[in-house]
């Protein structure tokens, strides 16, 4: 009769080999961490990987190069996690990280789009086309299918325009009004 290869979940012994190694897991897991505390951390983890992963170990191989492993595989994996992180105990770093409010932006933005959509077609067609897409007043001219002074025409009242919805005497002033606005409803 040819004996079946256990698996290590019907090996009697296997907790006890893995209990006998505990001692030696934790000179090595001390090595590397210097800290007691963070040993037995350590060691509690690769105890912990190694019942989960039980199935996986083969038996016949080395029980005690394979609890090592995952030993130093953990605390690799631990010691890339904290370079990323950043120890902040009190909050220090954590105030200290700031950026700059977006929203008045947001708002001006929708204000914007509100005022375009209040235009004629023609005007908002000629003031995207040279404001917002970068076109000359030749190409926008052409696009449009009319003549030069038309679009300069239509660009010119299309801003008038839009200043006098945003209520606003230049352009410069749409993003002071919108955060006065915004500063009011709040």
């Amino acid at each position: 009769m040819i004996a079946q290869p256990r698996a290590v979940s019907d090996a009697p012994h296997w907790r006890d080999e893995v209990v006998a190694l505990i001692p030696a897991l934790r000179a090595f897991a001390w090595s590397l961490c210097h800290n007691g505390s963070d040993a037995d951390d350590l060691v509690q983890d690769t105890l912990i990987k190694a019942w989960t992963n039980r199935e996986k170990f083969e038996v016949g191989t080395n029980l005690r190069a394979w609890l090592f492993t995952i030993l130093r595989n953990t605390y690799y994996t631990a010691v890339l996690r904290r370079r990323r992180e950043v120890r902040d105990e009190t909050g220090e770093y954590a105030s200290a990280l700031k950026s700059p409010p977006t929203q008045d932006w947001s708002v001006a933005l929708h204000s914007l789009q509100v005022a375009l959509r209040k235009l004629p077609d023609e005007h908002r067609e000629a003031l995207v086309l040279v404001g917002a897409a970068g076109l000359s007043y030749e190409e926008a001219a052409e696009i449009c299918g009319c003549a030069l002074g038309t679009i300069k025409s239509r660009v010119n009242r299309a801003r008038a325009r839009l200043l006098k919805i945003m209520d606003a005497d230049d352009a410069t002033d749409v993003m002071a009004l919108e955060t006065i606005a915004v500063a009011g409803r709040a």
